[in-house]
Parts: structure tokens; C-alpha cells; sequence
């Protein structure tokens, strides 16, 4: 006896299709969010170091770290950038001046949208750290 079975695939894939559609764009937007946090991180690692080497240009690492972000956004700017000088571990102020054997730590704050839509914004920061005078 032979059962006819036609059109069970055609509704098999309607059932998987949504699932499988999910598992993809959940991936793109995955790697997307991971791209634009080492993007950022390493903009940040290139803003401080202009920071500790040039010790008292806040201008010039604000505008390296806007710069080497732009390829997650061109919406990034210096505003986006904050730049700090940690003196101790609990002491940290906005810098005016970076002498040896401090700390500066340079901050870029994002808002990341979804293609989808489904999830997010997400909120991401890129950090860099270094001694000043290099």
C-alpha cells in the first residue's frame, strides 16, 4: 500500500524555513557586532598610543581613534572618543596633561543598529590602555 506524500516536503520547508532564516541573519548580525568590537578596540588602541607618545595631545589622539574607526561608521567623531588619565587605580579624571608613568585610557563609545532589526541597538565601547611617555 503507497501513501501519497506529495507536498510534505513543500510543508517540511515551510515549518524549517523561519528557523533556518533566524540561524542566518543571527549570524550576520554575530559577526557584525564582533567586526565593529575589534574595529573599535583597535581604534582605541591607536588613539592612546598617539595619546602616550605625543604625552599632551588630546586633539590628535581623539581625532586617530575617530579615524580609525570610521570603517564601522562615518558617524563616529572625536565627541565619541574619551580620553583619560588614571593617576592610581581609583583615581581617574579627564586629561589634562599625561606624565610618565601614568595611565591613559582612551574610550570610544558606539551604537551599533541591526540589519534585522530583531535585536538591539547594542551598546559598544572599544578601550585602550598605555603607560604615557610610551
Amino acid at each position: 500500500m503507497k501513501h501519497d506524500e506529495r507536498g510534505a516536503v513543500a510543508v517540511e520547508f515551510a515549518i524549517l524555513l523561519p528557523l533556518l532564516l533566524m540561524l542566518v541573519l543571527g549570524t550576520i548580525e554575530f559577526g557584525r557586532a564582533y567586526n565593529a568590537r575589534v574595529t573599535l578596540t583597535n581604534a582605541a588602541r591607536d588613539g592612546v598610543r598617539v595619546m602616550a607618545i605625543t604625552t599632551n595631545n588630546v586633539v590628535a589622539a581623539k581625532t586617530a581613534a575617530a579615524n580609525a574607526a570610521a570603517s564601522v561608521s562615518s558617524s563616529i567623531t572625536p565627541s565619541n572618543v574619551t580620553v583619560e588619565v588614571c593617576t592610581s587605580a581609583s583615581s581617574c579624571a579627564p586629561v589634562t596633561a599625561c606624565n610618565p608613568k601614568d595611565q591613559v585610557t582612551l574610550t570610544i563609545s558606539y551604537t551599533l543598529s541591526t540589519i534585522t532589526g530583531i535585536a538591539g541597538p547594542f551598546k559598544m565601547k572599544g578601550l585602550g590602555v598605555m603607560l604615557c611617555g610610551g
